[in-house]
């Protein structure tokens, strides 16, 4: 075959190919490489008929066999890529890739269009492979080659929005190279737009600055591009948000901290971040129940801040809201997930935290649950604070042995740990040993002299020592002083100075103030509530008694706070008040349904409301529940007598005549 022969012969496969006769084609061009078999067009012409004729291997050997025999020729590459391109390809994206970077090479120095087609192909191909830093390497690329070109400053801020709407999801990586390209891009759109300030450059600084606060390495840019935002835009608040939610976040408090949750509630007195602020700053001013209140409301308005929970889960700790911080703990960990980096910590905390709470709950479950959370927490068993809390949680769970293990340990490891004595101290309590424990909870005061508990512990050891400790001025009812000076939230400690005042002392207006201060402390601590109740009465001082007893059944839940339901009951019954009696009876019978005074308060509440034949079921309850109760078997034949039922009134009297021979009562019935 001539030379001449050869162009007729590429001629009509190229004829062929436009009126898509692949098979007449394919012929042409073996006709061809019989005679020439590197010639470049045959084997482009043979790609091209092949993959038509969904011949991929065939297509794709031809192109490469073309490729091999001029490496920079277009026509073999392009072929390629339309092939790679085809949806029926499988697996072949890093090929395609490879391509495409060969594409931009050989149009580099002539069709810049043709150029910018290819490298928008390549940065989208890179993006669906989630490689980022390739997308930016190459959208960069893109950028300078208009940039050469003199593009439009408008279009040049468009790329660059572009090339953040292509690198936005890479965040999620933490990648060190791909956020810096990011942050780069952010930069370079701010700079580039035209209007500013301005609605679209305003919407852009808040992107910027969002991005910015999931990269921990970069506060000082945060900290600059909050200013700067604030610079131009003085009444957005969003800013000042971001740089809020820092501070909480980063634990700061420092005065530029401060100065930003004043000047955010300035702004906006309902902002979720101020008012986050403005309880952690009233958590570290000791103002623990405004602390509560605002980091509550702040919370209601910003709940995705793992911080603020922990600062709320703190505060709660402070008033000895231990199920409510244990609420607030779990809330610290659901936000944090799965946590690297400075979350860790706060994970840490949380943990330690939620465990100190459930060990103040001081029941076997809580104690089972407390273990589980020392557990979590990453390096906890080289903490001996955290041993500490351990041996606690053990001893609450009644296993004095492990407990007694883990003091041991840190005694010898720690001696000047205070939490290691006031450990030994506890499990001494806990067995009675109240002369081993006084010198347990002495050198743990002696370490750490501000912790109220152990003040608290030693009073109640010398309360339970001796009579001459519990009498003794200066031993228990200094230590209870100590620890109601230090801890004012400390519910107990106040009612163990009531128990002083009334039972030592016999001021009985003292022990009465003790009491009632530890209730308002502890609104579930019935037993101050009871004598705060009881000294009010003694005292002649209803009005006291019952402004607490009224409080307590206000808020009361049906078939709870029995003991008040019952004082007040029997208040009503004292001072002629039946219907009001028999109410609040009711209610305490709700709470405790077998309680047989109750039953026989109730039967006389009827009674004096003229309802004999309720108070005959009530004093048959009574005397059922507690066949000892005589004054109910007798009430209950008196009042078979006033309502006829004589034959069952006298069998009830000689009942009672037959355990008690000469009650009077009976005997007159």
């Amino acid at each position: 075959m001539s030379n001449k022969e050869v162009k007729a012969a590429l001629k009509s496969a190229r004829d062929a190919i436009r009126n898509k006769e692949y098979k007449e084609a394919l012929k042409h061009c073996k006709a061809v490489l019989k005679q020439e078999k590197n010639n470049y067009n045959a084997w482009v012409f043979i790609g091209l008929a092949a993959a038509e004729l969904e011949q991929p291997d065939q297509a794709k050997g031809a192109y490469k066999k073309a490729i091999e025999l001029e490496p920079n020729q277009l026509l073999a590459w392009q072929g390629l890529a339309n092939l790679y391109e085809k949806p029926n390809q499988i697996d072949v994206k890093g090929d395609l890739a490879d391509v495409y970077k060969k594409l931009l090479e050989l149009y580099e120095s002539g069709d810049k269009q043709k150029w910018c087609d290819v490298c928008n192909k390549l940065v989208e191909l890179y993006h669906q492979e989630k490689k980022y830093v390739e997308v930016a390497e190459t959208w960069q690329k893109l950028i300078r080659m208009k940039e050469e070109e003199g593009v439009e400053k408008a279009e040049l801020h468009q790329l660059w929005k572009k090339m953040i709407h292509l690198l936005k999801d890479s965040t999620k990586n933490q990648d060190n190279k791909t956020g810096q390209l990011l942050l780069t891009a952010f930069i370079h759109a701010l700079h580039s737009a035209e209007t500013v300030p301005g609605e679209d450059h305003q919407n852009l600084y808040k992107e910027f600055i969002q991005c910015l606060s999931k990269f921990p390495h970069e506060v000082g840019r945060l900290e600059k591009a909050c200013d700067d935002m604030m610079a131009l835009y003085p009444t957005v608040s969003y800013p000042l948000e971001v740089l809020c939610l820092h501070f909480i976040q980063s634990g700061t408090l420092s005065e530029k901290a401060l100065h930003c949750f004043s000047k955010l509630l300035e702004m906006d007195a309902n902002s979720g971040p101020g008012i986050i602020g403005f309880g952690i700053k009233c958590l570290k001013e000791n103002k623990y129940k405004e602390a509560v209140q605002n980091l509550t409301e702040g919370l209601q308005k910003t709940n995705q801040c793992p911080a603020a929970w922990h600062y709320l889960a703190e505060a709660q700790m402070k008033i000895h809201e231990h199920r409510n911080a244990v609420l607030s703990c779990n809330q610290v960990l659901e936000a944090l997930g799965t946590p690297e980096g400075p979350n860790l910590r706060w994970k840490n905390l949380a943990l330690q935290l939620k465990a100190e709470s459930l060990i103040k709950i001081a029941d076997a479950d809580a104690a089972e649950e407390a273990i589980k959370a020392l557990e979590q927490i990453v390096d906890g068993n080289s903490d001996p604070v955290v041993s500490a809390l351990r041996g606690q949680a053990y001893l609450n769970k009644g296993l004095v042995d492990q407990a007694s293990k883990i003091s041991q340990e840190l005694l010898l490891s720690h001696p000047d740990l205070a939490e290691a004595h006031a450990l030994e101290g506890f499990i001494h309590y806990s067995q009675k040993s109240y002369e081993q424990a006084e010198k347990s909870f002495l050198n743990a005061i002696e370490r750490k002299a501000g912790t109220a508990e152990y003040h608290q512990y030693l009073g109640l050891t010398y309360w339970f020592m001796s009579d001459e400790t519990k009498k003794d001025k200066g031993k228990a009812l200094t230590q209870f002083l100590k620890a109601a000076k230090l801890d004012s939230y400390l519910g107990s400690a106040f009612c163990y100075l009531g128990n002083y005042y009334r039972d030592i002392a016999g001021d009985k207006s003292r022990a009465r103030g003790c009491y009632k201060k530890a209730f308002e402390l502890d609104e579930t601590d019935e037993e101050s509530g009871t004598a705060a109740v009881s000294l009010s009465v003694e005292l002649g001082d209803m009005d006291t008694a019952l402004s607490i007893l009224n409080e307590v059944t206000e808020k009361a839940r049906p078939g709870t706070a029995k003991w008040a339901w019952l004082h007040r009951g029997l208040y009503y019954l004292r001072t002629g008040q039946p219907s009001q009696a028999v109410s609040d009876l009711q209610a305490a019978l709700r709470a405790d349904p077998k309680d047989s005074n109750c039953w026989e308060s109730l039967g006389e509440a009827y009674f004096n409301r003229g309802s004999y034949s309720t108070a005959l079921k009530s004093f048959r309850k009574a005397s059922e529940l507690n066949p000892g109760l005589v004054y109910s078997i007798y009430r209950a034949a008196a009042l078979e007598q006033i309502l006829g039922k004589y034959e069952n009134a006298i069998a009830t009297y000689q009942q009672i005549l037959k355990k008690t021979e000469n009650y009077v009562p009976a005997l007159k019935g």
